[in-house]
């Protein structure tokens, strides 16, 4: 497959997000200011294509080839040549702003800018190039080889034909492309940010411990994990922060997040990434 890709950030998102497009046969390149965060990345792709071998999902000898199909970089010169990038970075405004202004420089005349943001507006974000009518949400969800859903959003100037070549490549990596509209949060974190944010209320009230509440959830709503393990698998920082975003965007104070969730961020639990957040690892 002729079509070369670029993948801006190695961390969680990125890194999955190059491993689902080289899996599928494409030519990825990973890029991160940090060599480290590259390595890390890369070794992270060995684990989970390993991962995938031992469960009998992926046959042993493909391997090297995808791992081939992966390379790194520390520059976004190495945008040149790709007809997809995907930008993966943290989720901050003015960062996806910064970045998506070098992108437009840099990248292709005719190459097609995605952003990874789960809560950010496509809009905005196309307003900093000089091409948004190439720009696109893909949002993915998290572990990226293991969930089937991307969210594509359209931004306000997004063409069809944008929107045709992003559905495309979506399938052609396995996933269901599902197409929402620019508002904050779009559908998956609109409906779901609340949730998480009404299970902090219950903790920071007394109605339940965190196990308690996650196993009302589990075997009384049949979801396959409770609300604060995923607050912990997200980061209790990005819950924050796509929180403000909601509560900014449509000025609604139910999206207020909860003042326990504010204070374990000030005070470093994170959740998984840092060890403790509702629960120790």
């Amino acid at each position: 497959m002729s079509d070369r890709i670029a993948v801006i950030g190695a961390g969680q998102m990125g890194n999955g997000i190059a491993h689902v497009f080289a899996q599928s046969g494409f030519d990825v390149v990973m890029i991160d200011v940090a060599q480290q965060a590259l390595d890390k990345g890369r070794d992270t792709i060995a684990k989970n294509l390993d991962r995938q071998i031992k469960k009998g999902a992926l046959p042993e000898s493909e391997r090297s080839a995808i791992l081939g199909r992966v390379s790194t970089a520390t520059s976004t010169d190495a945008v040149r040549g790709a007809v997809l990038v995907i930008e993966a970075a943290t989720e901050n405004r003015d960062l996806k702003f910064r970045i998506f202004g070098d992108l437009d420089a840099k990248a292709d005349a005719g190459a097609i800018l995605a952003t990874n943001t789960s809560s950010i507006s496509i809009t905005e974000i196309a307003a900093r190039t000089t091409r948004p009518e190439l720009v696109i949400g893909m949002h993915f969800m998290n572990p990226v080889p293991v969930m089937q859903l991307v969210e594509i959003i359209r931004g306000l100037a997004t063409s069809s034909a944008t929107t045709e070549r992003v559905v495309g490549w979506s399938t052609a990596v396995g996933k269901t492309p599902v197409e929402v509209n620019d508002y904050p949060g779009f559908v998956a974190n609109r409906i779901l940010m609340p949730m998480i944010n009404e299970a902090v209320y219950c903790v920071m009230e007394g109605v339940g411990e965190p196990t308690a509440i996650d196993t009302v959830m589990k075997l009384g709503m049949n979801h396959p994990m409770g609300p604060l393990a995923l607050a912990d698998l997200i980061g209790l920082d990005t819950c924050v922060a796509i929180l403000e975003v909601l509560h900014d965007g449509l000025g609604d104070p139910k999206y207020r997040p909860c003042p326990l969730l504010r204070k374990y961020v000030a005070a470093g639990w994170l959740g998984r990434k840092s060890g403790r957040g509702f629960y120790s690892y």
